[in-house]
């Protein structure tokens, strides 16, 4: 006997049925231009949800995107609640945020979506999707692990916005990447006493000649030229007194 589904889907062949809107993935891959839109066509709801992660998959991945296929399937098939109204998908940072934005009826709770085993699938949505609650919850608690996050918001007139990052601390605008200008190695001579000053400042705050002395022997005045020697190469530094402190460039040289 056919049997129902819900709005903005149609029956196919078999009682298949079909979703009614394109989905668009917009790809930012320059800041500096408009995104590039991949459009998928409404087809049946397995295979339009498939196509969905696959390409939203294969797209991030292409940006150098680090969010697992099935994360990112978890909340396309999120999609089913909004009755597929209106999907629009915008890969971000390199591929490693992610946003999907529906016109559909929205979230209420949005606080208890992200609980398991709460969920508003009816019969007809889980002929599709597994129906227990899982996929949201799953999907915050592994980019939770992996120090992302999953957030959900309203859309402008109506509908969801759900957005999947693994960059929590950058702003979810199209970035490009630059390659980081190179640091300066410093490279210095050490003789082995000054070797065995710096490791004795690995463990200490702060060194005098008597110090070294408890600490490897020989006499005051061998450890006060080494010291000297060291400050001159800006390795060491006075604050006062005869202690000696350790510069920033001095504790670029530390094991």
């Amino acid at each position: 006997m056919a049997r129902a589904f819900y709005p903005f889907v149609e029956e196919g062949q078999e009682n298949e049925v079909k979703a009614r809107c394109a989905a668009r993935i917009a790809v930012y891959d320059d800041a500096a231009a408009a995104p590039r839109v991949v459009v998928i066509d409404p087809s049946d709801v397995r295979s339009y949800l498939e196509e969905i992660t696959s390409e939203v998959s294969r797209l991030s991945r292409e940006q150098g995107g680090h969010i697992p296929f099935m994360v990112i399937r978890e909340v396309v098939e999120n999609l089913i609640h909004a009755y597929f109204i209106e999907p629009a998908i915008s890969i971000l940072n390199n591929g490693d945020t992610i946003r999907f934005a529906d016109q559909g009826p929205g979230i209420k709770e949005k606080d208890r979506a992200l609980e398991y085993g709460t969920t508003s699938a009816t019969e007809e949505m889980k002929r599709y999707i597994r129906g227990v609650g899982s996929g949201l919850p799953y999907a915050q608690q592994y980019l939770k692990d992996h120090g992302g996050t999953l957030q959900i918001e309203d859309n402008i007139s109506g509908g969801t916005i759900v957005t999947i990052s693994m960059m929590p601390e950058q702003p979810d605008i199209p970035q490009v990447r630059q390659a980081s200008a190179p640091q300066p190695v410093v490279t210095v001579a050490l003789t082995a006493r000054g070797e065995q000053v710096l490791d004795y400042l690995s463990e200490h705050e702060s060194v005098g000649p008597k110090d070294l002395v408890d600490a490897y022997g020989s006499s005051p005045s061998t450890w006060t030229r080494e010291l000297q020697t060291l400050e001159q190469a800006g390795i060491v530094a006075k604050r006062g007194g005869q202690k000696r402190f350790l510069t920033r460039m001095g504790k670029t040289l530390l094991p």
